[in-house]
């Protein structure tokens, strides 16, 4: 590895225990080390200092910044911006690095050409064997086809600079990846995936949890607002089903108020309109899973919920981010 090739690691955390995995398994994998490595605690009110156990060998390269719960988004920039290593590799605090990991990483960042922003590390999402996997289960391994996930990417220290790094208006764990690779890209710089794994198992979930995600259709607004209604194309961000949730809401929202005004055949009409739209959502996410009666019951009620939910969370954006631009680099 060359000096032009070293790098230093970024791990946003919230203080979860899985960070002390992350850090063991950063660790032990075999190749050069990272110059340093970058933990930002971001917990809102941390009681205490946060503790980088498990760093074993990486110890003395480890510092942690505290950013007091800004996101993200926010805890990458603050991370990044303190270190001069030419590449930075963001890590989610919930992933381990393979055996080989950092042999790989050197290879990836040697075939990156001059104008190679960002490299993209593989994911893999072990799912169980015994029995099919549930929603959520299936939703995370989706993360294996996501593009320039920051679960593992590395980035040019330079490009970070050219674009004026995260857009930190994205607060939650969710399209920022996006939003910056479509900035990195659109500055020319190219991206690239790499050969390097990095494991990123399921963590625990409650059955609400797909009801509290449908937050992130405030950041779809955002990125429609900033990119053009074309940034999934762009993003290779899979399109959701937000269209058939507009339609099944508007069906729910117009039973009731037809009613009230006596058309009595038009509000059957919409009432069975949504229906048939929730069943059909209810039916997709049941059918390729365990169908214990447990899941069956989340799907059923989450199904319901989680349409109108959306809806408002897209509306709340579009109105919130109205006017917003792409965050620019300094020049």
């Amino acid at each position: 590895m060359t000096a032009d090739d070293t790098y230093a690691v970024v791990i946003p955390t919230i203080g979860r225990a899985c960070l002390a995995d992350c850090l063991r398994a950063l660790a032990a994998t075999e190749g050069p080390a990272p110059v340093e490595v970058v933990i930002v605690d971001d917990r809102p009110d941390p009681v205490g200092a946060l503790s980088p156990a498990g760093a074993g060998v990486l110890r003395d390269r480890v510092r942690v910044l505290a950013t007091g719960g800004r996101g993200p988004a926010a805890a990458r920039n603050a991370g990044w911006r303190t270190t001069g290593a030419p590449w930075v590799v963001f890590l989610d605090d919930d992933v381990r690095v393979y055996p080989d990991w950092a042999a790989r990483l050197r290879d990836d960042l040697a075939a990156a050409g001059a104008r190679t922003g960002g490299v993209q590390g593989r994911l893999r999402v072990p799912l169980p064997e015994e029995r099919r996997p549930t929603d959520w289960e299936r939703g995370t391994a989706g993360l294996e086809q996501a593009a320039w996930a920051t679960a593992d990417m590395a980035y040019r220290t330079a490009a970070l600079k050219e674009v004026g790094g995260f857009d930190e208006r994205f607060a939650r764990a969710f399209r920022e990846d996006a939003d910056i690779a479509l900035r990195v890209m659109d500055a020319g710089w190219s991206l690239l995936v790499g050969e390097r794994l990095t494991c990123h198992p399921v963590r625990a979930a409650d059955p609400w949890v797909s009801v509290r995600a449908q937050r992130g259709n405030a950041d779809d607004a955002l990125m429609s607002h900033l990119h053009g209604r074309d940034w999934w194309h762009r993003a290779e961000a899979p399109r959701g089903r937000l269209p058939r949730h507009l339609v099944v809401t508007a069906a729910v929202l117009a039973a009731p108020a037809l009613a009230a005004v006596g058309r009595r055949h038009a509000a059957a009409a919409a009432a069975t309109l949504w229906a048939l739209g929730t069943a059909e959502f209810a039916h997709a996410r049941i059918a390729p899973g365990p169908r214990t009666a447990r899941e069956v019951a989340t799907m059923v009620a989450t199904s319901a919920v989680i349409p109108p939910l959306a809806v408002r969370h897209w509306l709340s954006g579009l109105i919130r981010h109205r006017g917003a631009t792409p965050v620019r680099g300094v020049t």
